[in-house]
């Protein structure tokens, strides 16, 4: 069995000038950061990998029932490796060829109205508070406050729309 393929994750490339880069390749420190904060949220005992399990804990937390079998679907598409869970690499390269613009727009729509509990337009920190400790990450009201904070440009106390856009979009923009 030959060892399993290394991945690029865009920092050096080796291949020539003028050649296509991969889609992991093309991405910048930015959106590898993002990709790496979001995983971090997924891998909730912090091994490094993403099980079937802490899959199935943050699909159930955005409102998905999947079964086992539709889990063990999910990172069979990306396991590489076949070690029976998803590595960082492996997951920076679904998401970087599975996250189109169109998609990361809906993607981005459906996750603030899992946000905006009470459909108000913006998340507060009462509803930040709520979705995090359904993901596991029981934060503290100055930890809320500054994720709010960071993320609340217009300095309105909340997050609307456009700000959360932002802060999800691999680019920043």
């Amino acid at each position: 069995m030959s060892a399993p393929p290394k991945i690029n994750t865009g920092v050096k490339s080796t291949r020539s000038p003028g050649s296509a880069k991969t889609p992991v390749e093309a991405l910048s420190e930015e959106q590898i950061q993002s990709f790496r904060d979001v995983f971090s949220l997924f891998d909730k005992d912090g091994s490094g990998s993403i099980s079937t399990n802490e899959l199935g804990d943050v699909m159930k937390s955005l409102g998905q029932n999947p079964t086992a079998e539709e889990l063990q679907d999910m990172v069979n598409e990306v396991d590489i490796d076949h070690s029976g869970s998803i590595e960082f690499t492996e997951f920076m390269t679904m998401m970087a060829t599975t996250i189109q613009p169109k998609d990361f727009a809906e993607e981005t729509k459906a996750a603030f109205r899992v946000f905006d509990k009470d459909g108000s337009g913006t998340i507060s920190a009462k509803e930040l508070r709520a979705v995090m400790k359904s993901l596991g990450e029981d934060l503290t009201d100055d930890e809320i406050d500054e994720m709010i904070k960071e993320a609340d440009k217009d300095n309105s106390g909340s997050i609307d729309y456009e700000e959360f856009a932002q802060l999800l979009s691999p680019t920043g923009k």
